[in-house]
């Protein structure tokens, strides 16, 4: 309790640091924030135990991490910004999610990955009111508002709004249909059945 409570303390003494924050913020113990003057955090958003944001360009180069309004971050999530990503209003994402404007480049086999580049993917944008489950994965692809990725789904192509996702790589398997006022499920497509 008096680590978590000076910790908390430390975080209260960086927030000067960041880009941009609001008001009733709380990042739990231990949580590893690199770049903070490249991170915006907005209103009452909750960053839980043991994550890890950044916001770390490639040299000569910009980047941002935009965490929106009452955003709630769950334990042990690695969200890597080498250029933009945003969590819009009310994204909620549980345990152990992962999401990233890059990933590592593996084209030469004979050279360990370790050795090989950053590849630059497109920005992120997480979208209003989704919910990402458990061990997601979103690698330099967009969801759209409202949304539920299923637990362990590998998000790699944009998720359109108002739709459910799941699978390695996630595919659409139910969309909001605003005329029957349902969510009904969709074939491989995102087209109703």
């Amino acid at each position: 309790m008096i680590l978590n409570l000076l910790y908390k303390l430390y975080v209260k003494l960086k927030y000067g640091q960041f880009k941009k924050v609001g008001i009733n913020i709380s990042i739990s113990y231990p949580t590893k924030i690199d770049n903070p003057f490249n991170i915006s955090i907005s209103d009452n958003v909750t960053v839980h135990h043991e994550s890890w944001i950044a916001a770390r360009p490639f040299p000569g180069k910009s980047s941002e991490l935009i965490i929106g309004n009452n955003v709630v971050i769950g334990n042990f999530n690695h969200i890597y910004a080498t250029h933009r990503i945003v969590i819009e209003d009310y994204v909620l994402t549980a345990d152990k999610v992962y999401i990233s404007d890059n990933l590592h480049c593996y084209q030469d086999p004979d050279l360990p990955i370790l050795l090989q580049p950053i590849k630059q993917l497109k920005d992120v944008v997480i979208g209003e009111g989704s919910w990402l489950g458990e061990n997601v994965c979103v690698i330099g692809a967009n969801i759209g508002k409202h949304c539920v990725i299923g637990a362990n789904a590998v998000v790699t192509k944009d998720i359109p709004d108002y739709s459910v996702a799941v699978g390695v790589p996630a595919r659409i398997v139910k969309r909001y249909d605003f005329k029957k006022k349902e969510w009904r499920k969709t074939d491989s497509m995102g087209f109703f059945l």
